[in-house]
């Protein structure tokens, strides 16, 4: 990975996701098969996904799904919004909540495959070298 970051203003400009839902604050890498991105909204307390005072660990996925959107609209130049979430599997919680982590939030996916339909990515979701929440995602295409 050695492509150049990108920054905040790129992702509020080419993900579907609103100013407040879009969740990542940086791309730092990517290439053909993968992304590193940052946050570091996990700890607001006026964060769009936070509950009952706290920031669940389920909260990593939507992390994890905004990276993958932006990868999508990196390597493969579809327009922003040209998928939907479709389902996760294989998830594990190393944590019960996102917002007690003191490091920024390390959100990296990799396309595993896909085709016309959709696409795969392997995530996971970590801070200060603490895996926090991994898994797989797929993402469907509207026919």
């Amino acid at each position: 990975m050695n492509r150049a970051p990108l920054d905040r203003s790129w992702l509020l400009e080419h993900l579907p996701h609103g100013a407040r839902m879009n969740l990542l604050d940086a791309i730092v890498s990517w290439d053909a098969t993968s992304v590193r991105a940052l946050a570091r909204n996990h700890r607001s307390p006026d964060h769009p996904l936070r509950r009952a005072g706290e920031l669940p660990i389920a909260s990593g996925i939507e992390y994890a799904a905004q990276a993958a959107a932006a990868h999508g609209a990196l390597a493969s130049r579809l327009p922003a919004g040209a998928g939907l979430l479709a389902s996760v599997r294989s998830v594990v919680f190393h944590a019960r909540r996102l917002d007690d982590a003191a490091g920024d939030l390390e959100v990296f996916a990799e396309h595993l495959g896909g085709s016309d339909a959709g696409v795969v990515y392997r995530f996971e979701v970590a801070s200060a070298g603490r895996m926090l929440v991994e898994g797989r995602l797929t993402v469907a295409f509207p026919r």
